[in-house]
């Protein structure tokens, strides 16, 4: 960083006293140190286990051979465009997203966020770039201290809790507007530009639609943003869920990904001519990501739960067919004019690391443009999904294709694949060392 740079960081954080410095983890989790802003502005190297990229969603570690006998470090250096001051925190106090890098100075194939940034470069490489946005969907509950119990929406100003009428509702009367008042002022504070907003078909389920732009960008800004949500949730003693599917019986939570390819020195939509047809290109980005999406699977819905909301095929596809705006199909055209012609990938759930999952969809993308893929043909209406275009419907099944995969360990590394399968092996095994309810209840009276 310049001394320019460093004099107006130093402006930035003046009166912080400690700097979060976090990088993703395999399923999108803040992991880090907390440094104190001195050492930050003075440059010191801080250093983190290679292990903790690899680190369970219950807390656990697969085995060191996935990560290095002997868990050496890496750094974490900050991104200078990602450092904010947290407007939630009563302590002043700031974050930085960092890159995990080896000590040797390159990226750490075990980094999701050096993953996203290796296949734009890809796409710079040929004088392309990228663009995305993200649509992310949650749901807002009152706490729930019994997690044997389900989850409740927030008591509404009327005194009950709302039922499931209130979809596409703009009323208050779910009282939630001071939470999400302070949401809209947190976002602005961290630069997060939001394009829309409502609520859902869930059951106090809400969604917001993130503006387009760079992939890396928009990863970052999906990932402030989910740590943003629960941490204000709190504070206003609200429950934040970015499950996949919280609520029986209720639409899950998705994480759409709508995307477009340009010239890096135009800005010129590729997936249109002058004409405003769809291009070869078009056609080879879709076949490209239904050439890929059934071997990744497991990268777009990381756990147990993703299955429970695509096995409810409503909008919730777990196939690889593509269509013009039908919401049926896992790759959706959006009716849109030539110049936004993109293609929206409707497999993700909003449990998915963003950064992971714009990697794959992108890089799916792009193995299709530069083998030349051609799509299936479009479909619609009401269809019935071939055997070649169906996905994995069990995260063990998504693991065992990911394990097969050449092509995942071609495009993101043996050692990245290899430890993903590990981690997500370990959550699996630790899922089914557990009896559900449902076996209690429906399977006792049977034995």
């Amino acid at each position: 960083m310049t001394t320019d740079g460093q004099r107006s960081l130093a402006q930035r954080l003046t009166g912080i006293d400690e700097i979060e410095c976090v990088t993703p983890d395999l399923n999108g989790v803040p992991r880090g140190k907390v440094m104190t802003a001195e050492g930050f502005l003075e440059g010191r190297r801080l250093q983190l286990a290679r292990g903790v990229l690899l680190q369970c969603i219950m807390g656990g570690y697969p085995p060191s051979r996935f990560y290095g006998s002997d868990d050496g470090d890496l750094a974490l250096v900050a991104d200078p465009k990602q450092i904010h001051r947290l407007p939630w925190s009563q302590q002043p106090r700031a974050l930085a997203i960092c890159d995990a890098d080896e000590l040797s100075g390159e990226s750490s194939r075990l980094s999701t966020r050096g993953q996203l940034k290796a296949v734009v470069a890809r796409y710079a490489a040929l004088g392309l770039a990228p663009v995305v946005a993200t649509e992310l969907e949650f749901f807002v509950f009152a706490p729930n201290p019994d997690p044997t119990q389900p989850f409740q929406p927030p008591m509404g100003l009327d005194g009950r809790r709302e039922d499931g009428h209130s979809a596409f509702s703009v009323s208050s009367n779910n009282g939630l507007r001071p939470f999400f008042s302070e949401v809209y002022a947190c976002m602005a504070a961290l630069g997060l530009p939001r394009d829309t907003f409502m609520h859902e078909m869930g059951v106090s389920q809400f969604e917001i639609n993130l503006l387009h732009g760079d992939p890396l960008l928009l990863a970052d800004q999906t990932f402030l943003f989910k740590h943003l949500l629960k941490e204000v949730a709190l504070k206003h003693g609200l429950t934040v869920v970015c499950m996949s599917k919280p609520l029986a019986h209720t639409p899950g939570s998705s994480m759409h990904i709508h995307q477009s390819v340009v010239e890096a020195d135009s800005g010129r939509n590729v997936f249109s001519d002058e004409a405003g047809e769809p291009t070869a290109a078009f056609r080879h980005f879709i076949g490209g990501q239904q050439a890929c999406l059934a071997d990744f699977t497991a990268l777009f819905a990381p756990n147990v739960n993703s299955y429970q909301r695509l096995c409810h095929p409503f909008a919730s596809p777990n196939n690889a067919c593509w269509s013009h705006d039908n919401r049926s199909a896992g790759l959706r055209i959006p009716a849109s004019s030539p110049v936004a012609r993109r293609v929206e990938n409707r497999l993700p759930g909003a449990d998915a690391n963003p950064y992971l999952a714009i990697a794959a969809s992108l890089a799916a993308g792009l193995y299709g443009i530069e083998h030349h893929l051609e799509p299936s043909a479009a479909i619609q209406g009401e269809f019935e999904v071939p055997d070649n275009l169906s996905l994995p419907c069990t995260l063990h099944a998504a693991l065992e294709r990911l394990k097969r995969s050449h092509l995942a360990k071609e495009l993101f590394g043996t050692e990245f694949i290899e430890g993903y399968i590990a981690s997500k092996t370990l959550e699996l095994t630790s899922f089914f060392d557990e009896i559900t309810p449902w076996e209690r209840r429906v399977l006792a009276a049977q034995a």
